[in-house]
């Protein structure tokens, strides 16, 4: 197999080809098209499978993953990147062997959710849109990973599939900053169109020869629920950093309340952590204001409202 760095332009009707030219030259002048496969399967992949489409590529086929329930009582629904697909008129496979019979130059790869083995992987050039600054943060949950460890900066890199996890070779590496608010949902949209240009500029210029990842290698394992329970014991600003990754739960009475938004102060609580002074939660270090709550079979609404519904809550967790 040849790598997708080999893939160049070609002089006669702009198609890529592997051949003994320095990878990345411009030989002509049509557009780089390239006969590629697509595999991918959550809203996050969506922005990458259009910009191929938008660029000219022949999308030969796009493997997500099978139809899946968002809940127990629900039926099973089809992926964004299906949805995508039928709406773009593109052959639509859930076994990704299929990539190897489909004539293709290139898979592209974007958050498919199952790691690809062999016979795929040796037998098509792969490359990944992977949505953070290599080595830190291979896995699964990237972006949540970067908002509770504080980090300031997140990014985007194009990398060579290999074996091993999130390991392979860079061909890009695009950085960008993290808002200080800024949430998973709304960095990883900011992501997802990112990595669409980054892989289609990066196909029209020619990939070029990829570079080994440098750095501490980090791993973000996907959370689990009690990864976004609001421990009050520690500080506010470590928990608004839950509450932005989405999804922080705590307790009233017994019953599940979500926290959907928040705010760190600085300053002492009232009493121990956990308990509330008007909307304000006192924490380990600073007060955390809640700002948007939804209880348990209910409608989100204001945090002052839910309260003013709730005249016996004086405690959070409990």
């Amino acid at each position: 197999m040849g790598s997708a760095g080999s893939l160049v332009r070609d002089g006669a009707d702009g198609r890529a080809s592997g051949t003994s030219s320095s990878p990345g030259t411009r030989r002509g002048g049509g557009g780089l098209t390239l006969r590629v496969a697509f595999l991918g399967t959550p809203a996050d992949a969506v922005p990458a499978l259009e910009g191929l489409v938008a660029a000219d590529h022949e999308v030969a086929l796009v493997v997500t993953r099978p139809d899946a329930r968002r809940s127990r009582r629900s039926a099973p629904e089809p992926s964004p990147v299906k949805v995508a697909a039928a709406r773009l008129g593109l052959r639509l496979a859930e076994d990704p062997g299929e990539v190897t019979g489909a004539g293709v130059e290139l898979g592209v790869v974007v958050a498919y959710g199952r790691l690809l083995r062999p016979p795929l992987l040796g037998g098509v050039p792969l490359v990944n849109v992977h949505f953070s600054l290599l080595p830190r943060w291979r896995g699964a949950a990237p972006v949540e990973r970067a908002i509770l460890a504080g980090d300031t900066c997140s990014g985007v890199c194009l990398m060579e599939v290999v074996e091993q996890l999130d390991a392979g070779p860079l061909y890009r590496r695009v950085p960008t900053p993290i808002g200080p608010e800024e949430t998973a949902a709304e960095l990883r949209a900011r992501l997802a169109g990112m990595g669409g240009e980054v892989l289609v500029a990066a196909l029209e210029e020619g990939l070029g020869e990829p570079a080994p990842q440098e750095g501490e290698v980090t791993y973000a394992a996907k959370l689990a629920p009690e990864e976004r329970r609001l421990d009050w014991a520690r500080a506010a600003e470590e928990l608004v950093a839950v509450v932005r990754v989405g999804r922080a739960w705590t307790t009233v009475e017994g019953k599940r309340l979500l926290v959907l938004d928040a705010r760190a102060e600085h300053g002492c609580g009232r009493g121990v952590p956990g308990d509330l002074d008007g909307t304000a939660v006192t924490t380990g270090s600073g007060r955390f204001r809640l700002v948007r709550v939804q209880p348990e079979g209910r409608p989100p609404l204001d945090a002052a409202a839910w309260l003013r519904g709730a005249r016996d809550v004086t405690r959070l967790g409990s």
